[in-house]
């Protein structure tokens, strides 16, 4: 009997490990990243009052990712997220790679965002 590898409950139980520690508050929200096959989600939340403070992905309304690589979709979602970011008044975050490794995508919207100027 082959076992099949359920890599998406692998990876829930990665981010509820790494969930255990990390926690947003108005002073330093967490910044969760969700990457589906084709597109990536990033959102700010605030874990004291449970509330998403900026939003942006690949999919959002004036994202414009078509002729780009997912790496490169990534990477200006992670600009899009901090330029929201500091124009709400973040400047630093806690980031939630959402159990995903930190390689590829997830990695290029990091550094993207980084170097737009969001500190974590």
């Amino acid at each position: 009997m082959i076992k099949t590898i359920d890599k998406n409950k692998i990876r829930m139980k990665r981010h509820a490990r790494l969930r255990y520690d990390l926690k947003g508050t108005a002073a330093r929200p967490r910044m969760s990243v969700y990457r589906s096959t084709n597109n990536i989600y990033v959102q700010i939340i605030d874990d004291e009052k449970g509330v998403t403070l900026v939003s942006a992905g690949t999919k959002a309304k004036g994202t414009d990712v078509k002729g780009m690589t997912k790496t490169q979709a990534a990477e200006l979602v992670g600009k899009t997220v901090a330029q929201k970011a500091q124009k709400s008044g973040i400047t630093e975050v806690v980031f939630d790679r959402g159990g995903y490794l930190y390689t590829g995508r997830v990695k290029a919207l990091a550094d993207a965002a980084r170097e737009a100027g969001l500190k974590f």
